[in-house]
């Protein structure tokens, strides 16, 4: 269950949930115990009225107590604590770390400044996403990163059989998967004035947060055959990576960011029941110009938003288009994306 959906499971679930009959022990999903992890967090998420579900091979809280919509509504007044725990933290050192990992991310690696990160994507030799990755440079010699739980086996494949390649050339970098620690660095916080209100929050409300937001979802609306500029991560690009390339893929990235896609990812706002992964999208004369990749009702707007691709040109803001859906066509509307603004905090 690593893409998209979750919204939905967790509304089937609440539904399943609201009769005795169908309240399950703490094992219900969990009936090949040998085969999902939990998170150190695990335990205490039961306590505190969790509802586990299989993600990425580990037990999740898909929710708690209170309802996804009411979860995702709180995240945006007042915040909400997610257990990130279960995604692949890994280290790379030695005084190569950065021009290793640049031939394989789009991101200006060795320009950052110590302590501070980036967004970035991994590419293949097509220019497609491979993953989607939190960059961070410790120190020039360090360099930590976190993937996608989902995408850990590919991912760590991927970067070993080229990191033996750096190496056997007299690269200086080694790495180190960070299995023994739960991400980060813990801190203990006293919530304070924000006790009961700041709330433990599940993968369903993350889903519909992260719609709202305009982000891509691995998986749904990122895929080995789109590229971080079909995708709309141009930004992600580093201003020196595309003058000088040298990262997997970088001659179909940079032809296209000086010629443009031939496909873009867009926002839609609809009518009718809500957008699903692989609706069709139609011109209003019934041309397919491509499909949804993540839609769903969102909790703060009150009406369905979704994701998808279409052909460049009938991408611009404005550009009237239908959504199939069960057979039938809604209207619908492209739009600027993030959904609903953000209010992301930056450090001075």
């Amino acid at each position: 269950m690593r893409c998209g959906g979750l919204w939905q499971l967790g509304q089937s679930l609440s539904r399943r949930l609201s009769h005795p009959a169908h309240r399950p022990k703490h094992r219900f999903l969990n009936a090949s115990a040998g085969e999902i992890k939990k998170t150190a967090l695990h335990e205490f998420h039961v306590e505190n009225g969790g509802k586990m579900v299989p993600f990425a091979g580990w037990s999740m809280p898909i929710q708690y107590k209170d309802s996804i919509m009411d979860s995702t509504v709180n995240c945006r007044e007042n915040g909400s604590l997610f257990d990130v725990s279960h995604m692949c933290g890994l280290s790379l050192t030695g005084k190569d770390s950065a021009t290793f990992l640049e031939r394989l991310v789009v991101a200006d690696v060795a320009g950052l400044r110590p302590g501070t990160g980036t967004l970035t994507v991994f590419t293949n030799e097509r220019g497609g996403a491979i993953d989607d990755s939190v960059v961070t440079k410790v120190s020039d010699d360090h360099i930590y990163l976190v993937v996608n739980a989902g995408c850990r086996d590919k991912d760590l494949s991927h970067i070993g059989e080229h990191l033996e390649a750096f190496k056997a050339k007299g690269g200086d970098v080694s790495w180190h998967i960070h299995d023994e620690r739960e991400r980060g660095r813990p801190r203990e916080s006293n919530l304070g004035e924000f006790r009961g209100k700041v709330r433990l929050t599940g993968l369903g409300a993350r889903d519909s947060l992260r719609l709202e937001a305009g982000l891509c979802l691995y998986g749904n609306d990122m895929e080995q055959h789109i590229t971080p500029v079909e995708a709309g991560l141009s930004w992600t690009i580093g201003k020196r990576r595309r003058a000088e390339g040298g990262f997997l893929g970088a001659e179909v990235i940079l032809q296209q960011l000086q010629e443009g896609p031939s496909i873009r990812r867009v926002g839609l706002f609809s009518s009718g029941p809500p957008p699903r992964s692989h609706s069709e999208i139609l011109s209003s004369s019934g041309e397919k110009l491509g499909e949804i990749t993540s839609g769903g009702f969102s909790p703060c707007l009150k009406k369905n938003i979704a994701m998808g691709y279409v052909k460049s040109g009938s991408h611009k803001p404005g550009t009237e288009v239908k959504v199939v859906i069960r057979g039938k066509p809604n209207d619908a509307v492209i739009t600027k994306m993030p959904f609903v603004p953000t209010r992301y905090y930056k450090s001075s």
